[in-house]
């Protein structure tokens, strides 16, 4: 009797999809609480072909939802929660990652090309050669993005370019492109059988073939960049019902919820006004600021983006963005490459023990620097070492490379506002590390608020998805919205000190750019030749000239 009235008190829930870069995750909310109930993860393998290049399997991706759904609704019914009462499901996804499908069989005809991946530099250079002064702006004023490695257009122009089964299927009208999002709605609402082919405007608008004026798939864009538009998805809005599920114990329930991951942070973060802003660590890291109803265009390199459209008669918000390449990345590269930590845990534990760097300096621009400097030669650089640095200072550089990126943006954010921002909100997994929230008070000398329920990304999906026309089960009006318990970390360094490490690290970023160029000097038979580097040649021939030299002085 106790069971039966407590699954009768707990409401209609609604449930999430949450495809990240390293994980995939089903959640599932009281949408009356927005409590979490329960949960499932699955960790995503990335496969890493050529230096640069990094490819996820998206059979493996789909197969992880349905893992995740799976065991969860075992872990709802072992906890005596009836899942007949979850009445829809959104979708959050790492965003810029690109996707082409057969329509026919439904399946991938390549790898899924990740959004930090760096294949496409070659393809971005071509393209800013044919813009007026090369300038990798030039599409800004309808796309608010930079020609960049970063979006999906020079991936999908690197697989039409590349990929003869991309090709073939374009030509015989079979493709499908699309974003994480497309993928997944389009499976599970009958794939090859009916599926649902669909994006909604905030992934669409990290294309680079979207108008973010118009709230359209742009003619002149996808010319620009050899796009057919037939194998686009249809541009929906954020919350309305998409399709319904086709198979699984979830079968009939409405897909009615899709925001790209950190729009679905700003929405969970409950950031609906103009000026509040959220900061995402997770595999890298993302800043949000919410512009309302007028895209807000940068002039210190941040992108201008939708933020969401809650409902196809709802008018879009945007925001601008920082994005940030690696962050969470660094954890898991001083883990598995360098292998000196042997969890996330243990960099906390590593760091803390020390509780400075040191003078040691970490610009973790593995995929080059994103934003504010968009600069795709820079590459990592560990600095400032001397004989007493250890991988404890090592560990506590990492931590704070993620906060002086931060600390990067929102400058820039500020600048372009006009208006500092009086504290962050923040999100992501990295948020558990509780040395890393008080660092990036400290380096941003303004207090850093933490939500007790992590988990704002996949609620930003649910709030969504149940907020639905047809689902209407969550209310998005302030005065309905529950007010989250959070932790504050407030800065406790003197500004001086903090502007003091603040300098030496943008010294450090000066020492990490154009390190990387595409086309090594070559000594005219196609090779590189070893005089292309002007230090090593002035030492070889120094070194030749020496030994000349040491053989007509020596004594007969």
């Amino acid at each position: 009797m106790a069971a039966s009235s407590n699954r009768i008190t707990l409401g209609p829930l609604v449930a999430a999809i949450d495809q990240g870069t390293s994980s995939t995750r089903f959640l599932v909310f009281n949408s009356k609480t927005a409590e979490l109930l329960s949960h499932h993860q699955v960790e995503i393998r990335q496969s890493f072909p050529k230096e640069g290049w990094v490819e996820e399997d998206p059979r493996e991706i789909l197969q992880s939802v349905y893992e995740c759904m799976e065991r969860t609704c075992e872990k709802l019914t072992q906890l005596n929660i009836d899942i007949s009462n979850i009445k829809a499901i959104g979708v959050t996804n790492q965003r810029e990652t690109t996707l082409v499908w057969d329509r026919r069989t439904g399946e991938p005809l390549y790898n899924a090309i990740v959004w930090l991946d760096l294949r496409t530099q070659s393809t971005v250079e071509r393209l800013i050669s044919k813009t007026p002064g090369r300038n990798k702006n030039h599409l800004k004023h309808k796309t608010g993005l930079p020609i960049s490695t970063y979006f999906s257009a020079v991936k999908l122009r690197w697989l039409l370019d590349n990929v003869p089964e991309v090709r073939e299927a374009v030509e015989s009208n079979r493709a499908l492109f699309g974003t994480v999002d497309s993928w997944l709605i389009w499976c599970l609402t009958g794939g090859a059988c009916g599926g649902v082919h669909c994006t909604d405007v905030t992934n669409a608008s990290r294309t680079m073939l979207f108008n973010i004026h118009t709230l359209n798939w742009d003619p002149e864009l996808c010319r620009y960049f050899g796009v057919p538009m037939e194998i686009l998805p249809r541009v929906r809005s954020s919350s309305e019902i998409y399709g319904l599920m086709k198979s699984g114990a979830l079968s009939g329930i409405p897909i009615s919820g899709c925001l790209g991951d950190q729009s679905a942070a700003l929405v969970g973060q409950m950031c609906f006004q103009d000026g509040q802003a959220k900061n995402t660590y997770g595999t890298g890291c993302f800043l949000l600021r919410n512009t309302g109803s007028k895209p807000v265009m940068s002039d210190h390199g941040l992108l201008t983006t939708v933020a969401y459209k809650l409902g196809r008669d709802k008018p879009a918000c945007y925001a601008l963005e920082g994005s940030v390449a690696i962050a969470g990345a660094v954890v898991r590269w001083l883990q598995d490459n360098l292998g000196i930590i042997g969890s996330s845990e243990e960099l906390e534990q590593c760091a803390a023990s020390v509780g400075t760097s040191y003078g040691c300096y970490f610009v973790p621009a593995f995929s080059g620097l994103y934003a504010p400097y968009w600069e795709p030669s820079a590459r990592g650089i560990i600095c400032g070492l001397t004989q007493f640095t250890n991988k404890n200072h090592v560990a506590f550089a990492a931590l704070e490379a993620v906060c002086f990126q931060t600390r990067e943006i929102l400058d820039a954010m500020n600048q372009d506002s006009g208006i500092p921002l009086s504290q962050l909100q923040v999100d992501g997994g990295m948020t558990s590390n509780r040395l890393l929230m008080q660092l990036q008070a400290d380096i941003l000398c303004i207090p850093v608020v933490k939500p007790s329920m992590p988990e704002t990304t996949a609620l930003g999906a649910a709030m969504a998805a149940g907020a639905a026309e047809g689902v209407s089960v969550w209310s998005l009006r302030s005065e309905d919205l529950n007010e989250a318990t959070c932790d504050k970390f407030e800065p406790q360094i003197n500004p001086e000190e903090s502007e003091l490490r603040y300098a030496r690290w943008k010294k450090a970023v000066q020492k990490s750019m154009n390190w990387e160029t595409t086309e090594p000097l070559s000594n005219g038979n196609g090779e590189a030749s070893i005089f292309s580097s002007v230090p090593l040649g002035f030492y070889i021939m120094g070194s030749m000239l020496m030994l000349i030299g040491a053989k007509f002085l020596q004594p007969s």
